[in-house]
């Protein structure tokens, strides 16, 4: 499926269900936001983006904790998780997903490579996280990034085990 067909699924199970989505972006700088408010009638089931590039806006706006972040750095599973549980608070929807990553073409290290991304995903039964390694240059990661995301969240909607549990 095609990013607007992705997004458009995602609504209609949205929308069916009564739900709504926000997102919490890093690295995809607003990707996956406007993916969303691509499609038509998006207002029903989707609220707010935030994009928190910098560690500062991450504590500030959605609560990540400076000890996560220096214990684990802003690329990594802790903080992907904190990120979708404050992204939830915020907009108070039934469902949150984060994105934080190296992009590149620099910032990479040998632990996390250019490439490398987080997702969380925080919903009422809990938070769940994944890590990914992307290839191609900065654009090629963030769209990606962005695909995945929105495959991950309609899994979950689906009742289908999210392809990165399996």
């Amino acid at each position: 499926m095609t990013k607007h067909e992705l997004a458009a699924a995602l609504g209609r199970s949205l929308a069916a269900a009564g739900q709504r989505v926000t997102v919490a972006e890093s690295c995809t700088g607003g990707g996956v936001a406007s993916a969303l408010t691509a499609i038509p009638g998006s207002s029903a089931w989707f609220d707010l983006s935030v994009v928190t590039y910098s560690n500062e806006a991450k504590q500030r706006l959605l609560g990540v904790p400076e000890t996560v972040l220096q214990a684990h750095g802003a690329v990594s599973l802790p903080v992907a998780a904190a990120m979708a549980e404050g992204a939830r608070k915020l907009a108070g929807a039934d469902w949150a997903m984060s994105v934080t990553g190296i992009a590149g073409p620099g910032g990479g290290t040998a632990e996390k490579p250019v490439g490398t991304v987080c997702f969380g995903l925080a919903h009422a039964a809990g938070t769940e996280v994944a890590r990914c390694h992307f290839d191609g240059d900065r654009d090629a990661v963030r769209e990606q990034a962005v695909l995945w995301v929105l495959r991950f969240l309609l899994s979950c909607l689906s009742g289908q085990e999210p392809a990165a549990a399996r």
